[in-house]
C-alpha cells in the first residue's frame, strides 16, 4: 500500500482579491503565510518518505512548511499544475459570466465541458494530474508521499479517486486552502480514500473559505462567482 496526503496550497494573492490565477505565479498572502504555520505544525508528526510539489510558487511555499520538520528534498512534478485558464488568467471572477458567459456557465454547472480559446480543457487536467500521481506512486511502492497541488487540480483527483467520471465532478467538494486528503493506493492502483479536505487546523479567522461563499454546494449550479 502507498500512501498519498494531498496538500492544497495556502492562500495566495489571487485567493484573496478573487482573480483567476491558474497557472499565474502569484505570490502568498499574508494570510497564507500564517495558513502555512498552521499546517507545518499540523504536519509535524505525520510520517512522510518523499514530498512533491507542483511548479508553481504557492504551492511549492506550502511544500516548504510541511518539509519544515521533515527534511526531505522537494520533488517539481509539473502534472500536478492548476489548470490552465488561458484567456481566463487574471481576470476577476465576478467579471467572468459577463466577459465568458457560455466558459462560465460550463464552470460552475457543467465543469466536465469547461475549456478555454487558449488553455486548458476540463477534461485534460482529469487525466493529467492522475497520470501524474500514478507516477510517482509507482516510483514510492509502500511508501507515504506528500503533495502540494491547487484547488481545481485536487477536486478532479478525488473525483477519480471516487471511482467518479468527469460528469460527475460537481458533485465532488472544494478544498479550503492548506486542506488536507489521503488516499491509499494498494498494488493494483485502486485508490481508498481515508480523509477528505480536512482543514482542521485552521481557525475560522485563518481559513480562506470562511469568508468566501462561491464554493459552498448550494451555489454549484449557478452563474455565482462571489
Amino acid at each position: 500500500m502507498t500512501r498519498v496526503i494531498i496538500v492544497r496550497h495556502c492562500e495566495a494573492e489571487g485567493n484573496k482579491a478573487r482573480v483567476f490565477q491558474g497557472h499565474t505565479d502569484a505570490d502568498v498572502s499574508e494570510n497564507g503565510r500564517v495558513q502555512l504555520e498552521l499546517l507545518s505544525v499540523r504536519c509535524r508528526n505525520m510520517h512522510m518518505d518523499a514530498i512533491y510539489s507542483s511548479p508553481l510558487k504557492r504551492a511549492y511555499a506550502t511544500a516548504e512548511a510541511i518539509n519544515r520538520y521533515h527534511h526531505l528534498p522537494i520533488q517539481i512534478e509539473p502534472g500536478l499544475i492548476e489548470i490552465d485558464g488561458g484567456e481566463w488568467e487574471g481576470e476577476k471572477w465576478v467579471q467572468l459570466p459577463d466577459l465568458y458567459p457560455e466558459q462560465a456557465h460550463a464552470w460552475n454547472c457543467e465543469p466536465w465541458n469547461f475549456a478555454t480559446k487558449q488553455g486548458e480543457s476540463m477534461r485534460h487536467v482529469y487525466n493529467r494530474v492522475w497520470e501524474a500521481v500514478c507516477r510517482i506512486v509507482k516510483a514510492n511502492p509502500g511508501k507515504t508521499v506528500c503533495i502540494t497541488s491547487h484547488g481545481c487540480a485536487i477536486r478532479n483527483l478525488l473525483c477519480r479517486c471516487m471511482n467518479k467520471p468527469i460528469e460527475e465532478l460537481n458533485t465532488v467538494d472544494w478544498v479550503d486552502n492548506t486542506g488536507i486528503s489521503i488516499v491509499d493506493f494498494d498494488e493494483e492502483m485502486h485508490p481508498r480514500i481515508v480523509l477528505l479536505n480536512d482543514a482542521s487546523h485552521l481557525t475560522e479567522e485563518t481559513s480562506t473559505f470562511a469568508k468566501q461563499s462561491w464554493w459552498r454546494p448550494e451555489n454549484r449550479g449557478s452563474d455565482r462567482f462571489d
